[in-house]
């Protein structure tokens, strides 16, 4: 197939058009990227200023924040540069470029999830075990093996769309460039690529969600079998909040990629990557580190050592 493209630019449009909505989506996002900027790179900081944090749980977290803070790098800055300008324009080449990265860092956080769900399952189910079964080594296969993973399923898709034609239109009802709406614009058969969506794609996504669904039913099948309450009560708290992550992660994804493209709407869904996108890595730190206490400590003598005295509160 000779690949005829003739559009050079898209034109982002964002989600919405109302200059007064633009303006306050702009201060919104900006706020979120902040927080999420910050909160991954004091994770970051953290981590690696207290050895007693050098262990197989800290690590994938840290391997999460630089994923998370790649996330919303790629797609946030471009979006409030088009909230402040006129010219919402993006090159071919720039187009393709954070549809590779973009996808590149879901499908890394997706399998780290996976690799984490794993990491409780030992921890809880197996402590005994546990640096055995996640030794350094181990860990940095893993961790290599998401990100290896997460970059090949990005080429394969960023390969196949690039043998696209793109012939007249080039308005993109979205805030960045992603499958779903560069489909709706190729003027070629996207039928390949749907199906390599649904089967590649659907390995990476899945596949690690199927370790998360197996993980947790052994882990809630260890957790009643404690004798003490409080033990219990911790245990679930731990598990609901990554539940609530895996939950709103998972379910728009399915919900955006894994459908028939006709069934596809793009006023309806332009805004489902927000919520895995944006706001997942800024939650990401809040719930999987921020209210750790191991954490919380470091963060008290790193500010204690400044003279600034600050006190966190212990979660119970």
């Amino acid at each position: 197939m000779v690949n005829e493209t003739m559009v050079t630019e898209f034109i982002l449009l964002g989600l919405s058009s109302n200059s007064e909505a633009q303006f306050i989506l702009f201060g919104l996002f900006l706020v979120i990227y902040l927080v999420a900027l910050i909160g991954n790179i004091l994770i970051l900081l953290v981590i690696s200023l207290d050895k007693r944090l050098h262990n197989p749980m800290y690590f994938f977290l840290a391997n999460l924040s630089v994923v998370d803070i790649g996330y919303t790098t790629t797609t946030v800055p471009k979006m409030l540069m088009n909230y402040l300008s006129q010219d919402k324009r993006i090159s071919l080449v720039g187009c393709f470029s954070q549809m590779y990265f973009f996808i590149s860092f879901g499908g890394i956080e997706c399998l780290l999830l996976g690799v984490m769900a794993y990491d409780r399952y030992a921890a809880i189910c197996h402590p005994l075990h546990y640096n055995i079964l996640l030794s350094p080594k181990v860990c940095a296969c893993l961790a290599a093996a998401a990100w290896i993973l997460g970059l090949f399923n990005s080429a394969i898709h960023s390969g196949l769309m690039s043998r696209l034609s793109f012939c007249q239109d080039n308005v993109i009802h979205h805030f960045f460039c992603d499958i779903p709406p560069l489909f709706q614009l190729s003027c070629s058969d996207t039928r390949v690529n749907q199906i390599v969506t649904f089967v590649v794609a659907g390995g990476v996504v899945m596949g690690p969600f199927l370790v998360i669904l197996v993980s947790y039913v052994y882990i809630v099948l260890t957790i009643l079998g404690m004798r003490t309450k409080e033990g219990r009560l911790k245990a679930f708290s731990t598990c609901a909040s990554h539940l609530t992550v895996v939950s709103i992660y998972y379910g728009t994804i399915i919900f955006t990629y894994f459908r028939p493209n006709s069934t596809y709407s793009q006023e309806q869904d332009r805004a489902m990557p927000v919520l895995y996108g944006i706001l997942t890595p800024m939650l990401n730190p809040i719930i999987y580190s921020l209210r750790n206490k191991d954490v919380q400590g470091v963060l008290q003598k790193v500010m204690q050592r400044k003279g600034k005295g600050i006190q966190f509160p212990r979660l119970k």
